[in-house]
């Protein structure tokens, strides 16, 4: 962890520790290479005006108005916090840090390069006003949670108002974008016009609803059906139109494997009207079998999902064995093949789509940055280079929430050779580095320490402290939780199994006061300790149910275990820690928690789909089942509510509540049929149901399914085969020559306090031999970079050379799938 002997230590004046040293920056150690370093340089914190003029002269950014200058003195707020900025920033700087800012976050969105637009532009991007929008478009969503048919009715006119009021925000939101967007780009933006659009057919339909209403007209809510238009076309929900772009490209391929299927399909349908259906076969309900075309294309249809089989098969398997040949078939090219071609073909088209979409994002970020860079650079020497002071300027302003150290670390990273300058190469890995979450912890010494330092530091208490700190200590708790959940299984009336109950919760309370005693208290309960505030909040929450249920039993004729009951399932929940500690199970597990947040788009895109065909849903077959309770002495209560539902196999199965009649009843509708499970039993209002069922069947389960299966797929190539990217490897090297760090895939959480422990070994010091004291330890906390889209934009971004400022904004947006890159790059260029 120290640096080696005589070897430069870097110096950043970021606070004086308690001890009367450098404890809160980087240290430094003498030396001639040291003294070049810490002797102060001096260089204009900005450009002189003449450079000003240069810049201007060079036009305005992306999707500027002709003729939209920069006023390089205004004074400006920080639109990222609450705090207002105390000095004027030039125009160049705040438009930079728009530009990183847009870069560090992936977004493209065309804006003016005026000192009001620019301004106008950070508003627009402020945290608030994207939450805002979000709590408007899901309110908007809910509001047919209260509208007729309702779950929880209200009057017409709270739930316009609230419509018309989120109206007026979705309005209010697009003239901001169209404040701060050139004008020709926002009218040729298609989701631009399909916002005001949803719009005014959302007022218009309100209108008419409103007054046929008053005259107690019945009518439909048509409009309804579009409200899902705002989640999709809104700037804040890119990754949902993006997956959008994918069903809509893929749609063609999956055309042609879909008539295949279908032809497949018919012509086995065919085949099956003619060998079952002059047999006079029929089925256990005594209705006839395969004798009608359209019903045996259904049930073929059914087949393919599995759903119905082998009901559907056995009138025909008693009737002769042979016949189940023809099953067997059908379910090989059917199910298996072409099934299994759906998905093949969504998977290499969705790949391709993709492939084109992270080009455009690598391509967009890449020219963002040298945008930004182009607005700082001065001239050192032959060299474009930025300054460090505009280079800590900018990151205020674009990070300003992270610690003083931090940003030394970042700006140590990128003059690495403290030249004083950054260069463009190191200036444009800026947005990769502000995602990488860097944790900054203070090494303090043990309280115990200092309170009883003869007894902390006695040969009993070191021998102690380096058995919990041991790898032992953790497998013998693993093992112990194995242990419980085992006797969690058994019966707890049996008194052995009770009793047992408190050993183990006296074994976690030991290890707990154990791990306290061992680790520094203010770090075993650091922000970022995961596991440790979950085991001690579930040891707590044991305890106190335990004491608590003990208490009720021999005070009361209480005999229910269910606190007891939650706490133990709760505490279940400690295996994970286990699996957690296996290599390649972590892998999987960071696997899956890497593409959460990527897995929230088809969450979104299931929202849309489920919206749009709830509220069809329900007022196709609103009121045409009803469910009544077991006892019900209703007319048709066992039909249903429906004679023609009388003997179906809907009434037989109890599937009353399985309706359209409110929102939550057809989301959950829509469920089952996701799963496929009996959906066929689920059908009723005949031949439109079917077809209305297929629908969604089609698009949900063929299409969106298919694509969501082939993210997963593919976020498990990439997370196996990639390393590290080379900018969080610089850091992690950098961390290491500083000598105040630790190696991620080295030390676990654990590992990590030992780590520290360690260092506060180094500190005490004993004979005068150590090295000055360190005030902080960096950790790379978490990668926000490594979801599957930002990986594979990583792998692209390696093909475009540093000194490369790419193409222009509309040759990146008009990037086909098939184009190798810009057509302006030759093939050596792009390598």
């Amino acid at each position: 962890m120290a640096a080696t002997a005589g070897g430069p230590r870097l110096r950043a004046g970021l606070g004086q520790g308690s001890r009367g040293t450098a404890r809160h920056g980087l240290t430094s150690a003498s030396g001639p290479a040291a003294a070049r370093r810490s002797r102060p340089r001096s260089r204009p914190a900005a450009p002189p005006p003449a450079t000003h003029e240069r810049r201007r002269e060079r036009g305005p950014g992306p999707g500027a108005a002709p003729g939209a200058g920069a006023a390089p003195g205004t004074w400006s707020r920080r639109c990222r916090t609450h705090r207002p900025v105390l000095f004027p920033l030039p125009q160049e700087l705040l438009l930079a840090a728009a530009f990183v800012s847009d870069a560090q976050y992936n977004r493209n969105i065309p804006f003016k390069t005026s000192p009001e637009a620019v301004r106008l532009y950070y508003l627009y991007n402020h945290w608030i006003m994207r939450t805002a929008t979000y709590f408007f478009i899901f309110l908007n969503l809910s509001l047919a949670v209260f509208e007729e048919p309702a779950v929880y009715p209200l009057p017409f006119l709270a739930t316009s108002l609230v419509e018309v009021l989120c109206l007026l925000v979705f309005f209010g939101r697009l003239t901001h974008f169209a404040k701060i967007t050139p004008r020709n780009v926002f009218w040729k933006d298609t989701k631009n016009i399909c916002i005001m659009v949803a719009i005014l057919l959302s007022l218009t339909d309100l209108a008419i609803y409103g007054a046929l209403r008053i005259y107690n007209i019945k009518s439909i809510r048509w409009s309804r059906i579009a409200r899902p238009i705002f989640l999709i076309n809104f700037a804040e929900s890119r990754q949902i139109r993006r997956a959008f772009r994918s069903i809509r490209n893929t749609l063609p391929e999956i055309t042609y494997v879909f008539l295949l299927f279908m032809f497949s399909l018919l012509m086995f349908s065919l085949m099956a009207l003619k060998l079952f259906g002059e047999r006079n076969l029929q089925t256990a309900e005594g209705l006839p079998y395969f004798r009608n075309y359209l019903e045996i294309v259904f049930d073929l249809y059914v087949l393919v999902t599995t759903a119905n089989s082998p009901d559907v098969m056995m009138p025909a398997f008693d009737f002769s064995s042979w016949y189940a040949l023809f099953f067997i078939a059908f379910v090989i090219v059917n199910t298996y093949i072409f099934m299994s071609l759906f998905l093949a073909v969504v998977y290499n088209n969705y790949k391709k789509h993709l492939k084109n979409e992270i080009r455009k994002l690598a391509y967009m970020k890449h020219r963002k940055m040298i945008e930004a860079f182009n607005l700082l650079k001065e001239e050192e020497g032959a060299q474009p280079v930025v300054r460090e002071a505009r280079w800590k300027q900018l990151v205020k302003l674009v990070a300003p929430d992270i610690s003083n150290s931090h940003r030394e670390l970042l700006l140590r990273i990128s003059d690495d050779e403290q030249k004083g300058f950054i260069d463009k190469k190191s200036f444009v890995q800026l947005a990769d580095l502000l995602n990488i979450q860097v944790i900054t912890l203070k090494i303090r010494s043990h309280p115990l320490g200092q309170w009883m330092p003869r007894v902390y530091k006695s040969a009993v208490s070191q021998f102690l402290r380096s058995m919990v700190r041991h790898r032992g200590f953790v497998w013998t708790y693993d093992a112990i939780i194995l242990i419980n959940a085992i006797f969690i299984a058994l019966d707890e009336e049996t008194p052995y199994i009770s009793y047992a109950e408190w050993v183990f919760l006296a074994l976690y309370i030991i290890e707990i006061l154990l791990k306290v005693y061992t680790y520094e208290p203010r770090v075993f309960f650091g922000k970022n300790q995961f596991w440790n505030w979950f085991d001690t909040l579930i040891i707590f929450a044991a305890l106190t149910a335990t004491i608590l249920n003990t208490t009720l039993r021999s005070t009361t004729k209480y005999n229910s275990q269910q606190i007891l009951d939650i706490v133990f399932i709760l505490r279940v929940l400690r295996l994970i820690r286990i699996v957690d500690s296996i290599q390649r199970f972590r892998v999987i597990m960071n696997t899956l928690i890497n593409i959460v947040p990527t897995m929230l788009t088809f969450g979104g895109l299931t929202l849309v789909v489920y919206c749009i065909f709830a509220i069809i849903g329900m007022e196709l077959f609103h009121g045409k089942i009803q469910f009544f309770p077991v006892n019900s002495n209703a007319p048709y209560a066992l039909e249903c509510g429906n004679p023609a539902l009388k003997d179906s196999l809907f009434a037989r199965g109890k599937y009353c509540k399985n309706n359209f009649n409110n929102f939550a009843s057809s989301f959950i509708v829509l469920m089952e049929l996701t799963v496929v499970n009996q959906w066929h039993d689920i059908l009723c209002g005949g031949r439109p149901a079917k077809l209305y069922f297929i629908a969604f069947h089609i698009v949900m389960v063929i299409i969106i399914v298919n694509i969501f299966v082939s993210f997963i797929l593919e976020a498990f190539f990439v997370e196996y085969s990639l390393e590290k990217s080379e900018v969080e490897t610089a850091i992690e090297q950098k961390i290491q020559e500083l000598g105040m760090g630790v190696q991620e895939e080295v030390l676990q959480d654990e590992q990590l306090l030992d780590n520290m422990e360690s260092a506060e070994h180094d500190l005490e010091g004993e004979v005068g031999t150590k090295t000055q004291p360190r005030g902080l330890v960096f950790k790379i906390a978490s990668k926000r970079y490594r979801t599957v889209d930002a990986l594979l934009q990583r792998m692209f971004e390696a093909e475009i050379p540093p000194e490369d400022e790419g193409p222009s904004f509309e040759e990146i947006l008009n990037l086909s799938p098939t184009a190798a890159g810009p057509s302006h790059l030759t093939s050596e260029r792009a390598v």
